[in-house]
């Protein structure tokens, strides 16, 4: 297994984000927490991601957050630079959690992809 601790970015008291934890220290996969509320969005992580997963995946558009926005911000949303504007001031607009495994990044709690990432570290 590589011991490598996998990354999760996310928000505390997200339902899916403590699910997700849980699932990681069930199977015993090392990871670090990063509060992106507390701690912010790291913009070349943001970069990163939306190069790698595509901006569209990581803005939660059926969260609260996306809901509670006015309907002119929303459709301000039209393309990469301004989903990472949108998402670098208001983190909890990013679909959660974000996962840096070795080698990929995942987006959401999916434990059949996470069961099969686990099982090739």
């Amino acid at each position: 297994m590589d011991p490598s601790p996998v990354l999760v970015y996310g928000i505390p008291n997200c339902d899916t984000v403590k699910k997700a934890r849980a699932w990681l220290d069930a199977r015993g996969v090392p990871h670090r927490f990063h509060d992106l509320r507390k701690d912010g969005v790291p913009a070349e992580r943001l970069a990163a991601w939306s190069q790698e997963v595509g901006w569209e995946r990581l803005v939660n558009r059926q969260g609260t957050t996306w809901r509670k926005l006015d309907t002119p911000t929303q459709a301000q949303v039209t393309d990469e630079a301004s989903a990472r504007e949108l998402m670098a001031r208001q983190p909890s607009v990013i679909k959660r959690p974000v996962v840096e495994w070795p080698g990929r990044t995942t987006v959401g709690f999916d434990p059949a992809t996470w069961d099969a990432l686990v099982s090739s570290r």
